[in-house]
């Protein structure tokens, strides 16, 4: 598959994917939203009622009150006063009709009492001709007695309000509000409102903003999650009291009905995670197929020239002219010998590739001492590096210097290191290798450092990859085959260590191995 492909597949699925994720969040965002200006509607409107109520209450309370006292003044008023002689009363109900012009007709039921008395009477006597205008009479005084009560139970309210808006603002508000029946109210109209059952606190906070009275569970610091409102509106303003009431779980009500949207958000995302894991690694197989068809051409090209160049000497050899100067034959045959090593070298290092076929390759763990293995890797390296005029040194700091190793893989490992310090070196710059050991924090470190040509910083972290060489245009005039660093890396990473490069351009390269030590 083509990487442009890859890439628009890609492209498309992540739109595909970012598209849904925001349209999943903003119904989330716009549902949270929702839920949250219902639930302050209905709680401002249920605590606007519970206002509505405690103010209902005490008109009903003052009403009582003077309902009480009127009735104590009445009865005082019309006690019977005795006098000194014996009297009897007659009550008789009377009932008197009449028609309006219009037609219609007004009936009054009447009692006419009457007094009797031990006395006897003198004379008093009611003629018929005077009986209309005693019923007349009559209903003049129930009219007037209906007027009176009307202007009394008036006096009678109008005094009711008097004492609300003068008195009852005066009064602390523990003497005018049942806190028990305040919470009471609170749960009857959050219920009876939207059918919001959930727990809550709340206090009352007087005009001098002192609290009056709080239940358990009210928080010392201010939260969304509380809401205000006051008590008794009508007050004057400097004597305003407040009602603040606190809902600790108003943040799982609202997420209640989201319950079934982020199990299904949560899903989005890890098919997201998975998506992305997948093209990454789709790339990495690409880029990893590129660099081993890279590493074949390479090898062949490598491998194709100490072949030719021994079939030629082979060639030559068949020359009688050759076989007569023993001079021309031993440097024939020293070429072919030359060449074979090199090939099997060659060959050495493709066969390199079965470790990493390998979850851990088969080491025979030895102890050894890390310093006198340095040391004999460094004497094998001198004539080599002194031939293009260069010098190798040796600084063992190390005090502990006894590690586990499988001693031939770990040897390679150093032969690698200082292979690619001597190829890689400043043709024009005599080269200076220093290899260094020294412990720290219950480690021993080897380091080999060169003055060569350097990586540039976006490579160092790549040199450890398998089939990795850095780019220089020409895929042939990158020497090796990419496997050498990334067998250091694997037998380091077996041994239970670590290995990392520090290299800047043109300034030369240091390798920094650490492995544990025997305790």
């Amino acid at each position: 598959m083509k990487k442009s492909t890859i890439w628009m597949l890609a492209g498309v699925m992540i739109v595909a994917f970012v598209g849904l994720l925001f349209l999943q969040v903003k119904y989330i965002q716009i549902t949270l939203a929702s839920r949250n200006e219902q639930f302050d509607e209905t709680v401002k409107r249920s605590l606007y009622q519970v206002s509505r109520n405690l103010e209902m209450d005490q008109t009903l309370q003052y009403i009582e009150e003077d309902i009480i006292e009127s009735e104590k003044k009445y009865s005082q008023y019309n006690q019977p006063q005795q006098t000194g002689s014996p009297s009897s009363s007659i009550t008789k109900r009377e009932r008197w009709t009449s028609i309006n012009p219009d037609g219609s007709e007004i009936i009054i039921d009447y009692d006419i009492t009457t007094e009797s008395s031990s006395k006897p009477q003198q004379g008093v006597f009611i003629s018929p001709g005077h009986g209309i205008n005693t019923i007349s009479k009559t209903s003049y005084e129930l009219q007037q007695a209906f007027s009176k009560r009307y202007l009394h139970e008036k006096a009678l309210q109008d005094e009711v309000i008097l004492k609300i808006m003068y008195r009852a603002s005066t009064k602390p508000i523990e003497e005018r509000v049942d806190f028990r029946k305040l919470n009471s109210y609170i749960r009857s109209e959050l219920l009876s409102n939207a059918g919001l059952s959930v727990p809550f606190s709340f206090q009352v906070v007087n005009p001098n903003n002192r609290v009056v009275y709080s239940t358990p569970g009210y928080p010392a610091k201010s939260d969304k999650s509380i809401y205000t409102q006051i008590l008794f509106p009508n007050d004057p303003p400097a004597k305003l009291n407040y009602l603040r009431v606190y809902f600790p779980t108003k943040g799982e009500y609202v997420f209640s009905e989201l319950s079934f949207v982020i199990p299904s958000l949560i899903f989005t995302v890890i098919l997201l995670i998975t998506f992305i894991f997948t093209i990454i690694t789709l790339f990495r197989q690409k880029r990893l197929s590129e660099m081993k068809n890279d590493f074949i051409n390479n090898m062949t090209h490598e491998l194709k020239t100490p072949v030719s160049t021994i079939s030629l000497a082979a060639q030559m050899l068949k020359d009688a002219s050759i076989a007569k100067s023993p001079e021309v034959f031993k440097h024939v045959t020293s070429v072919i010998n030359d060449e074979t090593k090199r090939l099997s070298f060659q060959v050495e290092k493709v066969l390199q590739m079965s470790l990493f076929d390998k979850q851990r390759a088969t080491l025979k763990m030895k102890e050894k001492d890390a310093n006198d293995l340095v040391v004999s890797v460094a004497n094998t390296h001198v004539l080599k590096v002194e031939k293009f005029g260069g010098t190798l040194d040796v600084d063992l700091k190390a005090e502990e210097s006894t590690v586990k190793i499988d001693e031939m893989h770990f040897t390679n490992v150093l032969f690698n290191l200082l292979d690619n310090a001597i190829k890689y070196r400043k043709e024009d710059v005599p080269l200076k290798l220093l290899m260094s050991t020294w412990n720290e924090t219950g480690k021993l470190f080897i380091s080999i450092e060169d003055n060569g040509i350097g990586i540039k910083k976006e490579y160092v972290k790549k040199v450890f990859e398998r089939f990795y060489r850095i780019p220089t245009g020409n895929v042939h005039d990158v020497k090796g085959f990419g496997l050498g660093l990334a067998y250091v890396h694997k037998i380091v990473a077996d041994h239970g260590g670590t290995i990392r490069a520090e290299s800047e351009l043109s300034k030369g390269t240091k390798f920094i191995i650490s492995l544990p030590l025997i305790t």
